[in-house]
């Protein structure tokens, strides 16, 4: 096999890996729409994301010591985390959380999938976004959108206007901050995934803990078994194992290709629905799950493509 070849089939290995791992991302984090529904009914928001960031952060912290990983000592670098973990964590779980308190969780998912699209608007904002993001892209977000659309239903997005609308901007408002981690993450390419994780984790654990205790006395509370679990779940799976594998993602599919996750998660979220609390299942979710996988190639697999260029010659 010639060298060009076996250059190609290696890429074409790396790239089914990294979109296996944005399916299983998506997965996890698709079904954290369930497991904050069943927390946020007897924890509030606050409390909730606090318990979440932290006890991911202590999960992620010993986890890297294991393997052998030193937290950075630079201030500079720990005020990157701290934008990191407020843009990535703090700030955007407990706008979902208190949004899915006033809006149905189905609504939520559509508001919640638009990453991409900020994403794409802040890239060609800048000259050399207006360069790179090709045709292809913006076909792959426009598929992803309709493919939400279609998987959610037509009854979701009558509700845009007329329920709840500062939850409908919460939510929106979380999506904004999920467009500008993964641009802002890059910076820490540098740094293994889970060092980056466990830094961005301590600094939200840092931002929200005094959140929590000032506006909703956390000891005063009273979470039923449910609640306790859903919080455990979301903090070790959602949060600390989903942050280790979205900081390498951020490294190989970029920005926009790792928010075009927020399509996937949305699909993943009715499919889950539909396993778990007994949705009905119809062919307007089968097409809306073919638009968003469609929507996803489209964004992420021109990436290594392009980017490989001409072999040297």
């Amino acid at each position: 096999m010639s060298t060009q070849a076996s250059q190609a089939m290696s890429e074409r290995n790396t790239l089914s890996l990294e979109i296996g791992l944005l399916l299983l991302l998506s997965l996890i984090w698709g079904s954290s729409f369930t497991l904050i529904k069943v927390a946020v009914a007897t924890i509030p928001p606050f409390t909730m994301v606090a318990a979440r960031v932290t006890i991911a952060a202590v999960l992620l912290i010993v986890i890297a010591a294991a393997q052998g990983h030193s937290l950075p000592r630079k201030r500079s670098v720990w005020a990157a985390f701290l934008v990191q973990g407020l843009l990535q964590s703090a700030l955007p779980f407990t706008l979902i959380s208190w949004g899915e308190m006033h809006i149905a969780s189905g609504l939520a998912g559509v508001l919640n999938a638009t990453p991409p699209m900020f994403v794409l608007v802040i890239a060609m904002m800048t000259e050399r976004g207006r360069r790179t993001i090709s045709s292809e892209r913006i076909l792959g977000v426009g598929l992803g959108l309709a493919g939400v659309a279609v998987t959610i239903g037509i009854d979701a997005l009558s509700g845009i206007g007329t329920t709840a609308p500062l939850a409908q901007m919460a939510v929106l408002g979380a999506s904004l901050c999920y467009a500008l981690a993964p641009i802002w993450g890059q910076r820490f390419s540098s740094l293994p995934a889970i060092v980056t994780a466990a830094g961005a984790m301590s600094c939200a654990a840092i931002l929200m803990l005094p959140m929590a205790a000032i506006f909703e006395r956390p000891w005063t509370l009273a979470p039923t078994v449910q609640a306790t679990i859903a919080v455990l779940g979301l903090a070790v799976v959602c949060t600390a194992l989903a942050m280790v594998i979205y900081f390498r993602l951020i490294r190989t599919l970029g920005a926009l290709g790792t928010t075009s996750g927020s399509y996937l998660r949305a699909g993943f979220a009715v499919a889950l629905g539909v396993v778990w609390l007994g949705e009905e299942f119809t062919w307007s979710v089968l097409a809306g799950m073919a638009l968003i996988v469609a929507g996803v190639i489209a964004v992420t697999v021109p990436l290594p493509v392009r980017h490989s260029g001409k072999p040297p010659g």
